[in-house]
């Protein structure tokens, strides 16, 4: 029996990404989209057919570079800089996307932070931080986002549903992580809060769901790969013996925000090789 391949922390072990035109007339906007999970999201979304808005906190140069990707597909696209922790900002960014786009039908709150610590030495302002942009980030988008889809309704010539939720959570919305505390109270908050928006929107054909990714190779945890050593340690943890990629997350995506998952309600689609699966408990405990 051949073994199966084993990916080095410079190898991508995902086919390479081919979108199908699933968004066509579609408006998306995509939070943290000038690098990692939320830049290949924000530009497979492009390739399907939906215009984008690139939002980022930090970065003009690599906003404006997905930006140009997505309009090398063929769709339109802008860069917008916003803080989502910011009322004050979230409500300028959907203005403009009102402006410049005229609705919106998807939103996929992807911005996300770390500001990790021991428990014991962890400050308020890294707590507040990371609640702030992780959890209170995602409400006051999804606030926005949602009285839209209420006000306009479903335009049956662009989506079945009225409007699309992505919360970006982690696999640390179910396991645990010492260390960093504040980032798994936020993710674990991100389920209940997709939950119960679900919940309650969905008579009014507004779908809300999440994604967990669990280790993806993204620059906010290049320590945990980069390395051999690193990343032999990392795939003790991953059954399925690769690290995901940015596409493998941008994939479940696009399939979430189009018709073809109109039935997919309040869920949460892990895509993390297995990691939460309790690998540790493979051969017996």
């Amino acid at each position: 029996m051949t073994a199966p391949k084993q990916t080095s922390p410079t190898d991508s072990g995902a086919p390479s990404l081919t979108v199908p035109k699933l968004l066509t007339g579609q408006k998306a906007l995509v939070t943290g989209a000038n690098s990692g999970i939320g830049k290949g999201v924000a530009i497979a979304l492009g390739q399907a057919g939906a215009d984008v808005v690139v939002n980022y906190v930090d970065g003009d140069e690599a906003a404006n570079a997905v930006v140009d990707e997505i309009k090398q597909a063929g769709g339109r696209a802008y860069a917008h800089r916003a803080d989502v922790s910011s009322e004050a900002d979230v409500a300028a960014m959907f203005a403009r996307m009102m402006q410049e786009f005229g609705t919106i039908d998807i939103l996929v709150s992807n911005a996300g932070l770390q500001r990790d610590s021991a428990f014991h030495d962890m400050t308020l302002d890294k707590w507040n931080k990371v609640l702030g942009v992780n959890l209170t980030g995602q409400f006051l988008c999804a606030r926005e986002a949602v009285r839209e889809f209420l006000r306009r309704g479903v335009v049956a010539s662009v989506s079945r549903a009225a409007g699309k939720i992505i919360c970006m959570s982690s696999v640390h919305q179910e396991i645990p992580w010492g260390g960093h505390a504040n980032y798994a109270t936020s993710k674990g908050g991100i389920k209940l809060m997709m939950e119960s928006m679900a919940q309650e929107l969905a008579p009014n054909r507004i779908r809300v769901n999440a994604i967990a990714p669990g280790a993806i190779r993204t620059p906010i945890n290049t320590a945990a790969w980069n390395t051999k050593a690193a990343y032999d340690q990392l795939m003790t943890l991953v059954p399925y013996g690769r690290i995901g990629e940015p596409e493998d997350i941008a994939r479940a995506a696009v399939w979430l925000a189009s018709d073809q998952s109109d039935y997919v309600v309040g869920t949460t689609l892990f895509v993390d090789g297995g990691m939460t699966l309790y690998p540790g408990f493979a051969t017996g405990g």
